[in-house]
């Protein structure tokens, strides 16, 4: 088997949508499956996804298993978008100097 990267945890909406609820307040499963119209095995596999990616994390509170966004794993998004951004904004330059010309 691969390793799970942060790309797999980023590709599907419900992992966004997990990732984004856990960005503001730790959370438990349950927690977390009300906020889906899904079974709460469905919403498991999507965490152990997230935690195999290591977005998240867990923390056990007596009988509760709390998770939480590891904002960390993030910042591996963003050094590959950084590659493009210089072509990006070379290429708007170039939009904005022939929508200039047009003028």
């Amino acid at each position: 088997m691969t390793r799970r990267d942060i790309f797999q945890a980023i590709a599907d909406p419900t992992r966004r949508a997990i990732i984004s609820l856990l960005a503001f307040q730790a959370m438990t499963p349950n927690a977390l499956a009300e906020h889906f119209k899904t079974t709460r095995q469905a919403v498991s596999k999507h965490i152990q996804i997230l935690a195999e990616c290591e977005v998240v994390t867990q923390e056990q509170h007596g009988r509760e298993i709390y998770y939480h966004f590891n904002p960390e794993k993030m910042k591996e998004v963003d050094i590959w978008l950084e590659r493009f951004r210089a072509l990006w904004e070379d290429r708007f330059d170039q939009l904005d100097n022939i929508l200039k010309d047009l003028n």
